[in-house]
């Protein structure tokens, strides 16, 4: 159901089964999915490629115009998965000539006022909670919890499993699987319950952990770090996607633990 207080320029192409609440804009070169519902004010500009199922609330901003001095009208896009649950005054940038696309996972709940900048990458099932702020060419993984009002510097990873503790200012890459303390910018511990959560075992848990206490809490450089980790610990995904975040890490990892005094 289309309002007829809504605009929707006449070369959107809407899917089956979806419904657009008055005051709500819908440019041209746009596409919905089936099934999804774009609420009173929301705002899809051009550029928007938006999945299934989505819902998309009160003056929302999708696809609107990326805040980059380097920005030259380019034709690029913000293309977004199905299921997502994007809530008041959220703001979702398109791409610029760098990557030429935002791109916006399935399942995510993004609250109000979150800002999702241009040529961003966030996974999927990710929980990004109000007046988060991710700068230009941030990558989030998949099942990451970012806490209220962090703000993620450009160019920064997010790996998938993470849990971003309120209030947060992220200027270094976050590797899977654990909790940053947001005081001090450092590793705080492994986020088990949201791994536990997620189905981990508690052999996947406990090799984690057991990686986590070489890399984070023996006063060795990453670096040498990672070589004791393959040394002393069997073999496992887990292992090897930690030593292999930090040993490609293009800015740097976070703090390793820093006790509480």
């Amino acid at each position: 159901m289309i309002s007829p207080l809504a605009y929707v320029h006449p070369d959107a192409q809407i899917g089956n089964n979806v419904t657009i609440e008055p005051f709500a804009y819908v440019a041209g070169d746009v596409v919905i999915g089936d099934d999804c519902w774009i609420g009173p004010g929301a705002v899809i500009h051009d550029g928007a490629r938006i999945g299934k199922r989505n819902k998309i609330h009160t003056a929302a901003s999708i696809a609107c115009l990326p805040q980059d001095l380097k920005f030259a009208g380019e034709k690029t896009t913000a293309e977004i998965g199905d299921d997502n649950d994007i809530r008041e005054y959220v703001t979702i940038s398109r791409g610029t000539a760098s990557r030429g696309k935002t791109v916006v996972g399935s399942g995510n709940l993004l609250m109000a006022y979150v800002h999702v900048a241009h040529d961003d990458v966030v996974g999927s099932h990710c929980v990004i909670a109000n007046r988060v702020s991710l700068a230009g060419e941030v990558e989030v993984g998949d099942w990451v919890v970012i806490g209220g009002h962090a703000a993620v510097h450009q160019w920064c990873h997010i790996g998938d499993h993470a849990m971003i503790q309120g209030g947060a200012l992220i200027s270094k890459d976050v590797p899977p699987y654990i909790t940053l303390r947001a005081d001090t910018m450092s590793f705080a511990g492994v986020n088990k319950i949201g791994l536990s959560r997620r189905g981990f075992t508690a052999e996947q848990i406990e090799a984690i952990h057991n990686t986590c206490r070489i890399l984070f809490q023996s006063d060795m450089n990453y670096l040498h770090a990672c070589e004791e980790a393959e040394a002393q610990l069997p073999q496992s995904p887990e292992r090897d996607a930690l030593i292999e975040f930090i040993r490609t890490s293009p800015r740097g990892v976070i703090k390793p633990y820093t006790s509480a005094r």
